[in-house]
């Protein structure tokens, strides 16, 4: 049974949501991207290996997916408002903790703490945004909130890389702090508010822990591959989802209501389509970073200047994608992005040692363009074929689909790495198997964009949708 202190028509009730949700959305990707940047120095300094350093930035998307879908299902039945907070506050003391790590694995520790509070404000953000808006404007409150993520990522390379250069890395994390600080003022101010949709109902703890450590072998074995180690910990992986999904098919009060997938094809291939999207896009960042600073030797600012590029393009298209989505078939918008990614991706297996930064700039361009015109009419079309109980399922699923990908875009980087540099340095020696490595990393997640154009395409018509659920 829902229970909402105050209606969500109110219109200021709805601008106070959109603020404070991309506000906290801007905020989490820029110390993403920001990081990525850093990620050169931060090994510098401790003396990591690639390999161990990757775990830097896969660490926090492993913590956020683990808790993503637990954290959806606690918000509906505890209040989202009051998850969100408690997030904020997570994300900042991580932040602290992380700015004065003394070493690489006490930052990969704080770094899960970060990801843990990462996880419950994405997922109940989204859940706010979507119980605000109605459906006519719902993709418009979408587009706005991932235009400040991507506002997020375009500052992350360049603010990012000038304070790596100038202040340090350990500058970063410190910059979230106010952040923090701003939004928890902001949430007891103006989001006087609170929605619990489903008051009462149980909290599903054994499908919780079959989730949690299933997804945590699965993630962590496939960045182990091809170790022996990586193959039995997917086994076990696989069989702890098997378990979970076997238990939320007859449990009273599920965690995740998995027949969502089986009874509602849009969400299931829209879903999908997301975790491609992420897991073809998301290690690009890292890749171009270690090309432009070891390959092409710039200074981690001028490599910043350049991969804001994307983000960019993001910004400027997701809020337009998002509007058009409210009215026209979100189908063709989010398929046409994805076509789009693909492009962009394939133009980036090409680089050499003589690759030109405008040749760079373009398909980085390119890539924007894609991302913007396919997230936003994505997400909306995820949050609209649900009915408002599960919204907190459907934002966690947003989330899921999204952290999955990413890590497993890191994955597939890090075991492409393994295979051809090792558990080494990055030095001048290794720079062409570095170049190789990339290649490599490009043209597989080019053909896993083609899987994503049929994913997009092949979730049906997108209008339908809405007038069922809105």
């Amino acid at each position: 049974m829902a229970e909402n202190k105050i209606q969500g028509t109110d219109e200021g009730i709805k601008l106070a949501a959109l603020l404070v949700a991309s506000i906290a959305s801007f905020f989490t990707p820029f110390m993403g991207s920001s990081v990525n940047i850093a990620l050169p120095l931060i090994g510098a300094n401790f003396g990591a290996d690639a390999i161990l350093l990757n775990w830097v930035t896969n660490g926090f998307l492993l913590a956020a997916a683990i808790f993503a879908v637990p954290f959806g299902r606690i918000c509906d039945i505890y209040g989202r408002k009051k998850i969100f907070t408690y997030g904020i506050i997570t994300f900042t003391i991580a932040s602290l903790l992380c700015a004065l790590a003394p070493s690489t694995i006490s930052l990969i520790v704080f770094r899960v703490i970060q990801g843990i509070g990462s996880a419950m404000i994405f997922v109940t953000g989204l859940a706010i945004l979507t119980s605000v808006y109605p459906p006519r404007e719902r993709g418009k409150a979408i587009g706005i909130n991932i235009a400040a993520v991507y506002v997020g990522l375009s500052f992350g390379p360049v603010l990012g890389g000038l304070m790596t250069q100038y202040l340090g890395w350990r500058s970063l994390f410190a910059l979230m702090i106010p952040f923090g600080i701003l939004v928890m003022i902001l949430i007891f101010w103006k989001l006087k508010v609170e929605w619990i949709e489903c008051a009462g109902e149980k909290f599903d703890i054994l499908g919780s822990i079959f989730y949690s450590i299933g997804l945590l072998f699965i993630m962590y074995g496939f960045t182990e591959l091809p170790n022996l180690t990586g193959i039995i910990l997917l086994i076990l992986g696989i069989g702890g989802l098997l378990a979970f999904i076997r238990w939320e098919l007859k449990v009273d009060s599920p965690v995740f209501n998995v027949r969502l997938f089986s009874q509602n094809t849009t969400f299931t291939y829209s879903s999908l389509a997301a975790l491609i999207n992420y897991m073809a896009t998301f290690a690009v960042t890292l890749l171009l970073s270690y090309y432009l600073q070891f390959i092409k030797g710039l200074e981690p600012q001028a490599a910043g200047f350049i991969l804001v590029a994307q983000p960019i393009l993001m910004a400027i298209v997701a809020p337009m994608a998002g509007r058009m989505s409210d009215r026209y078939d979100a189908r063709k918008i989010a398929t046409l992005g994805m076509i789009t990614v693909t492009l962009g991706i394939f133009t980036l297996a090409f680089l050499d040692n003589n690759t030109s930064i405008p040749l760079i700039t373009i398909s980085l361009a390119i890539l924007g363009l894609g991302f913007g015109l396919f997230s936003s009419p994505n997400t909306n079309v995820i949050m609209g074929s649900v009915k408002r109980r599960f919204y907190g399922v459907a934002s966690a699923t947003v989330s899921t689909m999204r952290l999955i990908g990413q890590t497993m875009s890191i994955g597939i980087a890090t075991l492409i790495f393994s295979l051809y540099i090792g558990r080494v340095q990055i030095t001048p020696d290794q720079y062409p198997a570095l170049l190789n490595s990339i290649h490599i990393c490009f043209i597989v997640f080019t053909i896993i964009c083609l899987v994503g154009i049929y994913s997009s395409w092949k979730r049906g018509d997108g209008k339908s949708y809405q007038e069922e659920n809105g």
